[in-house]
C-alpha cells in the first residue's frame, strides 16, 4: 500500500506506506529546501501513524535536493519517534544530511545540568564552601610550614639560596620602592596634620598637631601605609612572577633538577621584605612627619623649631619599636601572601591575573588583622 501524505509542497514529496506489518516507511523525493516550504512533519505523521507501527524507516531518493529544510523535517520525525519509543532508520539519504543528523543527535542541549545547578540546595552549597575553605586552610598551613622549614635551613646555612638573587630582590623591594613610598607617606602626613588642625584649631591647640602626626606616623601609619603600598606593588609582583614561572613550567623544571622551589624562589622574597620593610618604615616615618610639618608651618603658621621640639618630645623609643616590629611582620605577611598565591596559580594567563589580585587582597586583609592583634598586645605589654 502506497499513500501520498502531505502531497507536494513546492516540490517536496512524501510517500507513506507500511511494510512488514509493523513499520512505517516515509519515502522522500523532490526538492527539500526552505524556499519550497517542505511539509510539516507533525501533519504528515498524524495521518500516517497506525496502532501496529513499531518502527520507522525513512528513505531518500538519489536525486533528492536538500538544505536545512530537510533537516528540520527529519528532526521533527526523530522527535516524534522518540516520544513513541520507536527506533528509526535512514536509507538512501544524502551523506551530508546523515552526518549532520548524527551530530545533532550526539550533542543534545544541556538543560538537565543547568536545572540541576539551579536546584542545588542551600546545605549543599554551604557544605561545598566549607570543604573548600578547609582545604584552602590546609594548603596555607602546609605552605607556611614549608616556608618556615626553609627559613630555618637558611639560618643554619643549609638552604640552597643564591646571594645574588637575594640582593636583587632586596634592591627591587627596597630602593626601587622609594618613590611611591615617599609620595604616599608625605601625603598621609599632610592629611593627618590637616585633619588634626581642623579639630584642634577650635580649642587654640594647633601646636599639638605635631604630637598627633608624630605619634600616629611612627606607631601606626608609617608601617601601615608602607605595607599597603608594598602589598599592591610587591605582593602582586611576586604572585605574577611565580605564576608565570608555573605557566612556563620553570618551577617543574627546578623540582626535576632536585632544587627546592621553596628555598630557591620563596625564601629570598620573604627574607628581602622582612629586612627591607623596617627600613622603608623608618623612611616613611620621616616623610610623614615632614608632610605634617609642611601643613603646620604653612597653614597653622607654627615655627619650624617649635614644631620640631614638640615632635621630638612627643615620640618615644617604644613608638619606634612598635612601628618597626609591625613593619617586619607586615613584610613577612606580604611576601607569604604573594608567594602563596603565585605557587597556587593555574597554568593560564587568566589564572596568573587572578593570583595577583588574590595576593593583594590576602595581604591587605592579613595586614589589617595582624595590626589589630599587635596593637592589643602592645597595649597589654605597655609597649
Amino acid at each position: 500500500m502506497d499513500d501520498e501524505v502531505g502531497g507536494r509542497a513546492g516540490g517536496a514529496l512524501v510517500s507513506v506506506d507500511h511494510i512488514d506489518g509493523d513499520a512505517l516507511r516515509l519515502r522522500l523525493s523532490g526538492r527539500w529546501t526552505l524556499g519550497t516550504r517542505p511539509p510539516v512533519a507533525a501533519d504528515v505523521l498524524a495521518q500516517a501513524w497506525e496502532p501496529s507501527d513499531r518502527r520507522v524507516a525513512v528513505e531518500g531518493d538519489r536525486r533528492l535536493q536538500w538544505d536545512s529544510g530537510l533537516l528540520i523535517f527529519l528532526r521533527e520525525v526523530i522527535s516524534d519517534a522518540e516520544r513513541r519509543h520507536m527506533p528509526i532508520e535512514f536509507v538512501g539519504l544524502p551523506d551530508g544530511a546523515t552526518h549532520l543528523l548524527s551530530l545533532a543527535r550526539a550533542r543534545p542541549e544541556q538543560t538537565a545540568s543547568r536545572n540541576g545547578a539551579k536546584g542545588t540546595c542551600l546545605l549543599d552549597r554551604i557544605g561545598s564552601r566549607a570543604i573548600g575553605a578547609a582545604q584552602s586552610a590546609v594548603d596555607v598551613l602546609a605552605f607556611v610550614g614549608d616556608a618556615s622549614v626553609a627559613v630555618v635551613r637558611l639560618a643554619t646555612g643549609r638552604a640552597r639560596v643564591r646571594r645574588s638573587d637575594l640582593l636583587v630582590v632586596m634592591q627591587d623591594v627596597g630602593a626601587h620602592a622609594l618613590p611611591i613610598v615617599s609620595l604616599i607617606a608625605f601625603l598621609v602626613g599632610t592629611i593627618l596634620a590637616y585633619v588634626g588642625a581642623v579639630q584642634l584649631r577650635a580649642f587654640g591647640a594647633q601646636i599639638y598637631v605635631a604630637d598627633l602626626v608624630s605619634v600616629a606616623t611612627t606607631r601606626e601609619m608609617g608601617a601601615m601605609m608602607t605595607a599597603v603600598v608594598m602589598a599592591g606593588r610587591t605582593g602582586a609582583a611576586f604572585a605574577a612572577q611565580l605564576g608565570t614561572m608555573r605557566v612556563s613550567e620553570e618551577i617543574d623544571a627546578l623540582t626535576t633538577l632536585g632544587i627546592s622551589p621553596m628555598e630557591f624562589l620563596v625564601v629570598p622574597r620573604i627574607v628581602a621584605l622582612a629586612v627591607m620593610m623596617p627600613l622603608l618604615c623608618l623612611y616613611a616615618d620621616l616623610l610623614g612627619m615632614l608632610g605634617g610639618a609642611a601643613v603646620g608651618t604653612a597653614l597653622l603658621h607654627l615655627g619650624g623649631l617649635e614644631y620640631y621640639q614638640h615632635s621630638v618630645h612627643a615620640i618615644t623609643l617604644d613608638d619606634f619599636t612598635a612601628g618597626l616590629i609591625k613593619a617586619a611582620v607586615f613584610g613577612v605577611l606580604v611576601a607569604v601572601a604573594g608567594c602563596l598565591r603565585g605557587m597556587q596559580s593555574g597554568r593560564t594567563s587568566a589564572a596568573v591575573g587572578r593570583a595577583a589580585t588574590s595576593a593583594v587582597v590576602t595581604a591587605i586583609v592579613l595586614i589589617i588583622v595582624s595590626d589589630a592583634v599587635m596593637t592589643v598586645l602592645f597595649d597589654l605589654l605597655n609597649l
